[in-house]
C-alpha cells in the first residue's frame, strides 16, 4: 500500500477525530489525522479551565440545540457518557462529579489526550500529521477522495470532517469543514458564537466593569430557556455559567431578564422582614445574600430615593415593586465577545442531509460530518465533548 493510501483521512485532531482515529483502526481501517495547528487536542487542553469536562452523567436529547433536534437521538444512544466514563476508569484517571453531574479530570485535560492518543497508537494504523493544512478535497474517478495539503497529496477511500467550529481561532478554528460540505452540496445553518459571554455598550457596562470579579447565583432568562447558575461581572459584560448558557438562545438585539435571588421569595422575605426588623435598610438585608457592592450597584439602579429609609418606612406597594425589579431585571446586551471567547459555534452543517445512524453524507458518498461541525450543539457542562465522542463512534463504524 502507497504511503499516500489510507482507507480513512480524518480532518481534525480535536476529540471527535481522535476518537473516530483509534475507533476505525480498531476495525482495521488504515487512519490519516490531519490537523492544521502544530499540537493535536489543543481545545482538548483548555477546556473545562484545564481539567477538561469530559462528560456528564445526566445526558439527554434535550441538552442539545439544534434544527433537527431528534438528530442526535441515535448516536448518543449507542456510545453513552457511561461508555466514555468507563474508558476513562479502565485508564486510571481520576475525576471528580462538579454541580450539575459535570465530571471533570483532577489531574488535567492533558490525561484525556494521552488517552486518545494512547488508543491511536494502540492499533498501530493511525499516523496523526501536524501543522498540515488542507487545501481541497477531490473525488477522484471510481471511489473514493483525494485530499490536498501543505504536505502533499494523500487518497483515501472515506473522508472525515472533524474541523470543529469557527470558535477560539487561536487554537485552530477554521472554516474549512464548512466550505468542505458547501462544496459537496450541502446546505450550511449560519452560524453564530455560542457559550460566550455578554457584552454591554449602555450605561450597564459602568456598572458591570465596577463589579467586575464579582458573581452571585442568579436566574437568567428569555421566552427561550432559562438558567439558574453562577453570574459573573466582568470589565466587558456579563459572564459565567448562566451567561454562557442563555447565550445559545440569544440573538443580537433581544434582551433578557435577571432574577438576582431565586433562592429568595423577595416579598414575602420583605414584608416579613418589615414585621420583625422595621428599622432595618434593604441594603442590609440583601447583603445577607449578596455582595456588598452588588447590592449598592442595585440600590442605586432600582431604589435610589429609598436607599436611606428604613423597612419599616417603606410601603408594601413600593416593597412589591422593588422586589418584582430584582425578580426580573431587565438588560440588553449590545452582544457578545464572539468567537475569540466562544466555546462553540452554533449552526452548521444541516442535519437533514446527513445519516443519523451513518454521519454520513447524504449527498456524497464516503464523506462523513462529526463533532461541531453539524449543527448541534451542547449545554455547557461536558455536553459538546459527550457529542464528539458519540458521533465520532457512529461514524467509526461506517468509515
Amino acid at each position: 500500500m502507497s504511503k499516500n493510501l489510507y482507507d480513512v483521512v480524518v480532518i481534525g485532531a480535536g476529540a471527535s477525530g481522535l476518537m473516530l482515529a483509534y475507533k476505525a483502526a480498531q476495525r482495521g481501517r488504515k487512519v490519516l489525522v490531519v490537523e492544521k495547528a502544530n499540537k493535536v487536542g489543543k481545545k482538548i487542553l483548555m477546556s473545562g479551565g484545564g481539567k477538561c469536562n469530559f462528560t456528564n452523567l445526566y445526558v439527554e436529547p434535550e441538552n442539545f440545540i439544534s434544527h433537527n433536534p431528534h438528530f442526535v437521538i441515535s448516536a448518543l444512544s449507542r456510545y453513552t457518557n457511561w461508555d466514555f466514563i468507563g474508558m476513562v476508569c479502565d485508564y486510571g484517571i481520576a475525576y471528580e462529579e462538579r454541580k450539575h453531574g459535570q465530571l471533570f479530570t483532577l489531574n488535567g485535560a492533558k490525561e484525556i489526550l494521552s488517552m486518545l492518543l494512547a488508543e491511536c497508537d494502540k492499533t498501530g494504523l493511525v499516523d496523526i500529521k501536524t501543522s498540515c493544512e488542507v487545501k481541497a478535497v477531490n473525488t477522484v474517478e471510481g471511489q473514493g477522495f483525494q485530499v490536498a495539503t501543505s504536505l502533499g497529496y494523500f487518497e483515501a477511500e472515506s473522508v472525515v470532517i472533524a474541523s470543529g467550529g469557527l470558535s477560539i481561532p487561536t487554537l485552530g478554528g477554521s472554516a474549512i469543514g464548512y466550505d468542505i460540505a458547501k462544496q459537496f452540496g450541502h446546505h450550511i445553518y449560519p452560524t453564530r458564537a455560542g457559550l460566550v459571554p455578554f457584552t454591554f455598550s449602555d450605561s450597564f457596562k459602568d456598572i458591570t466593569t465596577r463589579l467586575s470579579g464579582n458573581a452571585v447565583e442568579a436566574t437568567l432568562s428569555n421566552n427561550l430557556n432559562s438558567f439558574t447558575e453562577a453570574l459573573l461581572f466582568t470589565h466587558r459584560g456579563l459572564s459565567g455559567p448562566s451567561s454562557l448558557q442563555l447565550s445559545n438562545y440569544w440573538d443580537v438585539g433581544q434582551s433578557f431578564k435577571i432574577d438576582f435571588l431565586p433562592s429568595v421569595d423577595l416579598e414575602a422575605f420583605f414584608k416579613s422582614k418589615k414585621q420583625s426588623q422595621p428599622k432595618v435598610l434593604l441594603r442590609t438585608l440583601l447583603t445577607e445574600h449578596m455582595p456588598k457592592s452588588v447590592v449598592t450597584e442595585l440600590q442605586n439602579l432600582i431604589w435610589p430615593d429609598s436607599a436611606d429609609t428604613a423597612i419599616g418606612n417603606i410601603s408594601d406597594e413600593k416593597l412589591e415593586k422593588i422586589a418584582q425589579r430584582l425578580a426580573g431585571f431587565e438588560v440588553k446586551p449590545s452582544g457578545t465577545e464572539g468567537y475569540r471567547t466562544a466555546e462553540v459555534t452554533l449552526g452548521g452543517v444541516d442535519t437533514a442531509e446527513v445519516s443519523s445512524k451513518t454521519m454520513e453524507s447524504k449527498k456524497q458518498k464516503g464523506l462523513f460530518f462529526i463533532g461541531e461541525i453539524l449543527d448541534v450543539t451542547g449545554h455547557l457542562g461536558g455536553f459538546n465533548f459527550q457529542w464528539a465522542w458519540a458521533s465520532a463512534h457512529a461514524a467509526s463504524e461506517y468509515v
